[in-house]
């Protein structure tokens, strides 16, 4: 009798426990159900922005230029176009003949950013915002120029002269950098105030056309040609 009152209570634990083992189960999908899943790792931080040498940060130049600039840039193969036209069919001034790269447009090469330093510059104004009655180019005699490093980037700067652009190189890519400036007249001093007088704004572009040899590219300036072309070569 013990034996089987033994089998008995055996045989009850066992259909008990087959009762429960569902309800075991519901029980752990229910937490699992009411449980909000582990947080998504955060994303990683953004890349720190590009610092020039001297602890500045440079910003992009899109972000700066003005809209009448902007224009400006965009339009810059029309006004080599035109400006070369007027240049072959006008009267000019100076040798015209004898630039060989500077006045080709697609002259520009690889490594365009310049070593700071002292340059000799000289302008080269081509096109006629006068028309056919104007000169179709002017080649300008040498003057003194310089690229300096600053706290926000390269830095060009015409030093003599009675037109003396200056502004800041933005890098764009290998062959071109993007110069944001103002014009100097005169007896003025420099010109660092970009954006705040229209008049005297300027956007160009900057390319190595030579082993030691760059020119800056400023489509449609604001007065007299069509595009005007600043050649620079180191001072010796």
């Amino acid at each position: 009798m013990r034996q089987f009152a033994r089998f008995v209570s055996s045989a009850r634990v066992a259909r008990s426990a087959v009762r429960l083992a569902p309800l075991a189960a519901l029980a752990a999908l229910a937490a699992c159900a009411t449980t909000p899943p582990p947080p998504p790792p955060p994303p990683p931080p953004p890349p720190p922005p590009t610092a020039d040498g001297a602890g500045g940060v440079l910003m992009d130049w899109r972000a700066v230029i003005t809209s009448a600039d902007r224009d400006r840039y965009q339009r810059l193969q029309p006004a080599w176009d035109l400006a070369l036209q007027q240049a072959r069919r006008q009267k000019g001034s100076g040798d015209l003949g004898g630039l060989g790269e500077l006045i080709q447009p697609g002259a520009a090469r690889p490594g365009v950013e310049p070593p700071v330093g002292n340059y000799r510059c000289r302008t080269v104004k081509l096109g006629s915002q006068g028309g056919e009655d104007g000169l179709g180019y002017v080649v300008y005699g040498w003057f003194a120029c310089r690229i300096e490093q600053t706290p926000r980037g390269l830095k060009f700067t015409k030093l003599t002269g009675s037109q003396r652009p200056s502004g800041l190189l933005f890098p764009e890519n290998n062959r071109e950098m993007v110069l944001l400036g103002s014009m100097a007249l005169a007896q003025e001093p420099a010109a660092n105030s970009y954006g705040q007088n229209p008049d005297r704004d300027l956007v160009a572009v900057l390319e190595r056309i030579g082993e030691a040899r760059w020119r800056l590219v400023l489509p449609w300036p604001q007065y007299e040609s069509n595009l005007d072309l600043i050649e620079l070569v180191p001072a010796t």
